[in-house]
Formats: C-alpha cells, structure tokens, sequence
C-alpha cells in the first residue's frame, strides 16, 4: 500500500474506522458520497476541509482493501 499517508486509523475517532487525516471523515463516508453520484468537486465543495488528494487516497485505500479479500466457494 504505497502513498496511503493521509488515511489514519485511531481507536478514539470514530470507533477506529479508518479516516481522512484524522478528521472525523471516514474513508467509508468519502465513497458513500462518490457512490451517490457525487462528483469529486461536489464532495470538495461541501466539505471544504477535504482535498483532493484526501479523496484520492480514499479510493486507493478501498482499492488496497477490497483486494486483500478470498472468498472460498464450498463445492
């Protein structure tokens, strides 16, 4: 996972999901609203302490995430 500097996880902001510079923005909130059909300027517009790059780590850390996952199938 390289170039992932600004995605903190800490037990004491929001129960230890992972977050936006250790902001109570959650990476998971960040795709919620890009999956809302949202685009990365709307999401920069309304949450003016975001920055793009912020938005772009997100992606890549779900990315990161999302491929580490198996799933056995039982046959």
């Amino acid at each position: 996972m390289n170039n992932i500097d600004r995605i903190t996880i800490n037990p004491n902001i929001c129960l230890g999901q992972p977050t936006i510079r250790g902001m109570r923005i959650t990476v998971g909130f960040v795709l919620k609203l890009l999956a809302s059909n949202l685009s990365v300027q709307e999401v920069l517009e309304a949450y003016p302490e975001l920055e793009a790059e912020d938005i772009r780590q997100a992606l890549n850390y779900a990315a990161w995430a999302v491929s580490d996952r198996i799933v056995s199938s039982s046959a």
